[in-house]
């Protein structure tokens, strides 16, 4: 009966290394894919130069840390993937049978606004993976932010910090209030729920600040 166990588990752990095997090298296709179109200097480049793109220092420390705290507290401490995360995520997405429940990292997170489409699939979730790895070679941590930060949608057809504090709050980045910040932070996640529904807007908004009390941005 052991022995038949045995067997049993060797199988499954060979089908799954075969299966994790083409899912990885589709994924470093598709990578591969991408950035020979456009390299990612350039790709970084045309986002640098666009209308109302926003340094670092021009947007308020609330509204970083409130970012940080939501989407990935351990930003400054990876190399690209959080794998604490992703080992979470996996589980919980086995268990709801289902890709619903991510772990992307900001680094990923800009991998993916810089070359792939919303798409759930562990395929291009590898493929972002590989980006990420390249951001956190070539650029800052503060510089892949920053990034992040210029890139995200909230709703409403604002698409950047910058837009989105003018747009919601008729403000500068750097003007906000903690609320306004942390409601900008939470917006993201689902931007087309919590912009149209202001009490779903405001239990997002909560959560980002339990995240930060969390993580001691706030007292």
């Amino acid at each position: 009966m052991k022995r038949l166990i045995f067997k049993i588990l060797f199988w499954i752990f060979i089908i799954l290394f075969i299966i994790f095997s083409i899912l990885f090298c589709l994924g470093y296709l598709k990578y591969k894919e991408a950035i020979e179109k456009i390299s990612l200097q350039d790709m970084v480049q045309e986002v640098r130069e666009k209308d109302n793109y926003t340094n670092l220092k021009g947007i308020s420390d609330d509204y970083k840390n409130a970012v940080i705290s939501i989407e990935d507290h351990r930003f400054y401490n990876h190399n690209g993937i959080d794998l604490l995360s992703m080992i979470r995520s996996t589980y919980v997405n086995f268990r709801r049978k289902s890709l619903d429940y991510g772990a992307s990292t900001i680094s990923q997170q800009v991998g993916r606004l810089l070359y792939f489409s919303q798409e759930k699939s562990p395929i291009r979730k590898i493929a972002e993976i590989f980006v990420a790895f390249d951001l956190e070679k070539n650029y800052s941590k503060d510089e892949i932010l920053e990034l992040y930060l210029n890139l995200m949608y909230f709703g409403n057809g604002y698409y950047g910090i910058y837009d989105a504090a003018e747009g919601y709050f008729d403000k500068t980045p750097d003007d906000l209030t903690l609320y306004e910040a942390t409601y900008l932070a939470g917006l993201p996640n689902a931007p087309s729920v919590y912009s149209e529904d202001d009490e779903l807007g405001e239990e997002r908004r909560i959560q980002v600040i339990n995240a930060m009390k969390k993580y001691g941005y706030i007292d």
